[in-house]
């Protein structure tokens, strides 16, 4: 292997990482409204946040994966499947005709991430179900278009699955989503599966858009969670999740990043790698031993429409609990800006 080849392959280690901490932050947030706001905010907030998702990429998805030409359940069913593909999920897919196409999630599920499946409720997982596969009928301008699930992994079968269906007549709202437990999908035939044109999907795309799947869940969850329990319990929500999820995934993270434990120069190196990993630009320097870290860019949030300053929560607990998990007694400190906006002034230390 080239040392070009190396450098390639150190960079996409460090995408990959990000991803599992952003994952691992959007899995987090929804334990956590479970747990401080109970099974009907949680699917409520699930149900918003993939209803928002499905409204503003499904559509150009299709386009981008050049399906949009196809019988709109075959469409629907081929999105799911190399979409999620994409994203590093365990997927399945299989074609019956052009009017009934099957979607199959098997274990482990990527959402519900290790043991986290043990925490989400039913209603959670069907709050998905609702916010983005029972839509995309009507995205589609095909009101005949509806799923029907037959398994969640949630409630103790072997895998999420179901079928889009598109029927003789239109469906009402209630009909869009219905579920069928004594069906069971076939067996998948990956021979058969639809595949990514090589030469417009090369790796290093692959390999970029594996992370921004998972930093997408965040971009989306964040003003959701604002919009839902308003700026005070959301902030407090999302500054929690992230500082309990950095906790837990500072030497995970630390590892690809090439950082280890220490003090507050240790964590300064870990978070300008984090920075540079998340195509975030900063500028640091110090003074009397402490940092001064002044973040340009917050890449993620930058064209979310609805933002508010409460957004910040998610990386003022992020950055905290990864201090945390970085040594003992290193401060993080986020100065106020005008509407919560970069750039951000961080106090290291």
């Amino acid at each position: 292997m080239t040392a070009g080849q190396d450098a390639r392959e150190a960079q996409w280690l460090k995408w990959r990482s990000v991803a599992d901490l952003y994952h691992a932050f959007f899995t987090g947030l929804i334990l956590t409204v479970v747990t401080r706001r109970g099974t009907a905010d949680a699917a409520e907030f699930v149900f918003r946040v993939f209803r928002r998702q499905q409204q503003e990429r499904f559509l150009p998805g299709l386009k981008k994966l050049g399906i949009d030409h196809l019988p709109p359940a075959v469409a629907a069913a081929q999105y799911h499947y190399l979409s999620n593909w994409i994203g590093g999920v365990h997927v399945e897919y299989t074609y019956e005709n052009d009017r009934k196409a099957w979607i199959r999630y098997p274990p482990p599920r990527w959402i519900w991430r290790g043991t986290a499946i043990c925490g989400v409720p039913g209603e959670v997982s069907r709050a998905m179900l609702r916010g983005w596969h029972a839509n995309n009928g009507v995205a589609l301008g095909d009101l005949r278009l509806g799923f029907v699930c037959t398994k969640q992994s949630v409630d103790g079968q072997d895998g999420l699955e179901g079928y889009y269906c598109e029927y003789d007549h239109p469906l009402e709202l209630d009909q869009r989503l219905v579920f069928a437990r004594h069906l069971e999908a076939p067996l998948f035939d990956p021979a058969t599966a639809p595949a990514l044109p090589v030469e417009s999907w090369p790796r290093p795309r692959l390999e970029k858009a594996y992370r921004n799947y998972a930093m997408e869940y965040v971009k989306t969850a964040a003003p959701v969670m604002v919009q839902t329990f308003g700026p005070e319990d959301a902030g407090y929500l999302l500054h929690l999740t992230g500082k309990l999820i950095g906790m837990q995934y500072f030497d995970e993270i630390a590892r690809a990043l090439l950082a280890s434990r220490g003090g507050a120069r240790e964590f300064l190196g870990f978070l300008r790698t984090l920075f540079e990993s998340q195509d975030d630009v900063v500028e640091i320097s110090e003074s009397s031993g402490s940092f001064e870290v002044t973040q340009k860019t917050w890449k993620l949030m930058e064209d979310v429409s609805d933002y508010h300053p409460a957004c910040t929560k998610v990386l003022e607990g992020l950055f905290e609990g990864l201090a945390a998990g970085c040594g003992r007694h290193i401060p993080v400190h986020l100065m106020p800006t005008r509407g919560g906006k970069p750039p951000f002034a961080w106090s290291i230390g």
